[in-house]
């Protein structure tokens, strides 16, 4: 009986095993990865990117569900490709004073072909909740994922930049591509 016991408690607890989640922690693939901001004026649009930013995720291989995400971006890399522009963003959002932005998930909710992820976002040294509908990519030896979400530059207590006395929109949106090794 003890026998049959110990047999059985093994059997039970290597098919347990099997069954739980393979969390792998990853760090984001430099030079694959980007963060892209697009502002809107009245007279023209503009957009800068960074391919310096972070991202950190907690990945469940085995279901292939991301469980959660960081990302960390210091706010000087982005390059609109106009250093006069890049320099008065900087000075409107007083990068000296808060030289990162970064996001922290605080709920992942996987969809049928997407993943929406919830968060807080610090930006300008204000943090607010905001909610990205992610697009996972899985392949064999990479996860790639794309997310897209606006911000309002007011409500991180930003002013927003004027050209010939008329503001920029309120509304920042950004496109996120983050690419993770799976091995």
């Amino acid at each position: 009986m003890y026998r049959k016991t110990i047999i059985l408690f093994y059997i039970v607890s290597t098919i347990a095993t099997k069954t739980y989640a393979q969390v792998k922690t990853v760090t984001s693939i430099k030079g694959e990865s980007s963060a892209t901001y697009y502002m809107v004026h009245t007279m023209h649009k503009f957009d800068a990117t960074s391919k310096d930013i972070v991202y950190t995720a907690s990945l469940d291989l085995n279901a292939r569900n991301i469980q959660s995400v960081t990302a960390v971006v210091d706010v000087t890399s982005f390059d609109s490709g106009n250093s006069n522009r890049d320099s008065h963003a900087m000075e409107v959002i007083d990068a000296m004073t808060f030289p990162e932005v970064t996001f922290v998930s605080t709920r992942v909710i996987p969809q049928a072909n997407s993943t929406l992820i919830a968060g807080k976002l610090t930006f300008h040294g204000v943090t607010n909740d905001i909610t990205a509908n992610v697009v996972p990519e899985w392949g064999t030896d990479q996860l790639t994922i794309h997310a897209a979400f606006p911000i309002s530059l007011t409500a991180f207590k930003v002013e927003r930049p004027s050209l010939l006395f008329i503001p920029v929109e309120d509304t920042l949106r950004f496109a996120l591509t983050a690419t993770f090794p799976l091995k």
